[in-house]
This record gives structure tokens, C-alpha cells and sequence, in this order.
């Protein structure tokens, strides 16, 4: 859904909706408020940011003066203090799409998510615009984690960059957050993508799923998703349909939310997926270019994720104010 610069500063703010999220407690609930649970964590996301480190210009036809990092900074400084129990995530493409990306290469970017404070972040399709000798340069400053669980870099320089997954640990709850990415092929020339092995995203995604709840005890789970989101007359038009963040959530057991990218979508809240066994996934994506940033708070009660509560917050002069 496109919504224009007035849509988005007068509608969806603060759209919430609590719900039990998991096989153990599969029934809605609406209204939980934060005194309701025992620990509040926040996540605060981007997608599809593309190198747009300024605000869009006064006169952009439909975005004008929106975006920033500066402002986003502000912003997730503010709303960490709020909550100290927050996490920032990105879902990918952090480049490409402003003369920052063509002349410094990813290198700006991740200089600039360093100082915002971003904690994990995925790959998208644009990181691989300049090659992987491009990306490794541009992650030595990167001071975030970076997950991709079904890009195999075993065969490339990028073997210890990146990893499948980690796990975060706030107020006791520990976090685990896996990536995903869109296939490479007939997106990226194999050149800049020479010995990276593309894997199977449902396959990988329960793998990840069994190694964090088992093996890691994470209460928590969280996927990166660069897969995209798709409505069923869009997924008709594609040869072969692609796997998106909904096929992902019906189709795997465990994903508490799933951030997403790719498609460039604009959600004013969360989308409740449900699946045959009782259990939900939260997704969620928030456009483009950091126009605005999206906020969930999962309120976790004897050690059980109860509830939630979704929102979107422009990235704007007045939401500083």
C-alpha cells in the first residue's frame, strides 16, 4: 500500500493490537497494555533505507522534506529512552539510490548506521551492487551484526563477516534473529556475486528456528526477511511465485515476527498471520528511503510472549519536536 506524505503523517501512528503469538496461547487479545506484562521489548526497524541519508528534497512530489538520518537518530535516541530494552534492525538495502552509495560504496551507510546505533542488520539484494570486495570494505565500519542464514559465503572472502544468525539478551529474554534474502540470480551480475550459494528460505528458516529455540533457548525469535511481501494477484503474475514473508510465516513453525524488505511496502501496523496449528507470526515493513520508522513492543509475561503492540513514526521535523 503507497500512502502519500499526509497519509502517512495523519493516519497510522499509533495502530496497535495485542495478541498471544504462539501454539501455546493461540487466542486474541485486544488492548494489553505495557503494566499487563512482566518486560516490554522494544523493536525499532527500517527497510529499503537506500543511501538516503538526507531528507527527500522540499519539492519531491510526494515525500517532501521526509526521511534523514540525523532526525532517525534523534528519533531512536529518544525512544531508547523510553525503553532501554529496544533493539534497531534493518531488513536490507541499505544501498544504492543517492550519490552517497556511488561515491563511497556502502561505506557511508554503514558509518552512519554505526552512529545511529543499529544492532543487527540483513542483506539485501543492492549490498552486492559493487561486488563482495565492495561489501567487505564496507563492512569494517559496520559496528552491527550482520545475519544471512541462506547466503552460503563459505566459498568467498565474506566467510567470517557474516553470520546465520545471533542472539541479543535484554532484561533476561534472550533474542534470537536470523536473515533471509531474495535470490541473487536475475537481480545481481554473477560476478558481484561470484561463489555465493543461494539456499532453499522455508528450509533454512526452520533449520534456524530448531537451533534457536533448542539449542540457543531463545524466547524470542526474529527474521531479517529481504524475500519481499506479496498479494495473491501479484504472486500469480511472477513465474515461478515467489516465497514472501507471508508464504514464510504460513509455512514455518516458531518465527515470532518477521521485519521485512524488498518490495517496498508500506504497513501502518502489523499483519497477524495465522497458521492450522494454532500459532501467528507478527510481519512488518516500513516502506523506503527511513521515511519512517517502525516500532513494535512485545510484552512477554512468565517467560510467554502475550501481546504486542505495532505503530509507524515518521521520520519529520515534527516528530522531533
Amino acid at each position: 500500500m503507497n500512502l502519500s506524505r499526509r497519509g502517512f503523517l495523519t493516519s497510522g501512528l499509533r495502530a496497535g493490537a495485542a495478541a498471544l503469538l504462539s501454539a501455546r496461547a493461540p487466542n486474541l487479545v485486544r488492548g494489553l497494555a505495557a503494566s499487563d506484562a512482566e518486560t516490554r521489548i522494544t523493536l525499532l526497524h527500517t527497510n529499503d533505507v537506500h543511501s538516503r541519508l538526507e531528507p527527500f528534497p522540499d519539492d519531491d512530489p510526494r515525500y517532501a522534506g521526509l526521511g534523514g538520518a540525523a532526525r532517525r537518530a534523534a528519533l531512536v535516541k529518544r525512544l531508547r529512552r523510553e525503553n532501554p530494552n529496544t533493539l534497531l534492525l534493518d531488513a536490507g538495502d541499505a544501498f544504492q539510490g543517492t550519490p552517497y552509495y556511488n561515491m563511497y560504496r556502502g561505506e557511508a551507510d554503514y558509518r552512519v548506521m554505526s552512529a545511529i546505533g543499529y544492532d543487527v542488520v540483513t542483506l539485501g539484494n543492492h549490498e552486492f551492487d559493487s561486488g563482495l570486495e565492495a561489501l567487505a570494505r564496507a563492512l569494517n565500519f559496520a559496528t552491527f551484526d550482520v545475519v544471512s542464514a541462506n547466503y552460503d559465503f563459505q566459498e568467498t572472502l565474506l566467510r567470517d563477516r557474516i553470520k546465520p544468525y545471533v542472539v541479543r539478551e535484554l532484561a533476561g529474554i534472550r533474542i534470537g534473529i536470523f536473515g533471509l534474502g531474495i535470490a541473487l540470480e536475475g537481480l545481481v551480475p554473477e560476478r558481484y556475486r561470484a561463489g555465493v550459494r543461494y539456499r532453499d528460505p522455508i528450509a533454512t528458516a526452520r533449520a534456524m528456528v530448531r537451533t534457536l529455540r533448542e539449542r540457543e533457548e531463545a524466547l524470542l525469535v526474529v527474521c531479517l526477511s529481504h524475500l519481499g511481501l506479496y498479494d495473491e494477484s501479484e504472486r500469480a503474475r511472477m513465474t515461478p511465485p515467489p516465497i514472501g514473508d507471508r508464504e514464510l510465516a504460513q509455512a514455518v513453525e516458531g518465527i515470532d515476527v518477521i521485519i521485512g524488505g524488498h518490495t517496498h511496502t508500506f504497513m501502518k501496523e502489523p499483519e497477524l498471520i495465522r497458521r492450522p496449528s494454532g500459532g501467528a507470526t507478527l510481519i512488518f515493513q516500513v516502506g523506503f528511503g527511513g521515511i519512517v520508522l517502525g516500532r513494535l513492543d512485545l510484552f512477554v509475561r512468565e517467560r510467554r510472549l502475550v501481546g504486542f503492540a505495532g505503530s509507524i513514526v515518521p521520520v519529520s521535523e515534527r516528530a522531533l519536536a
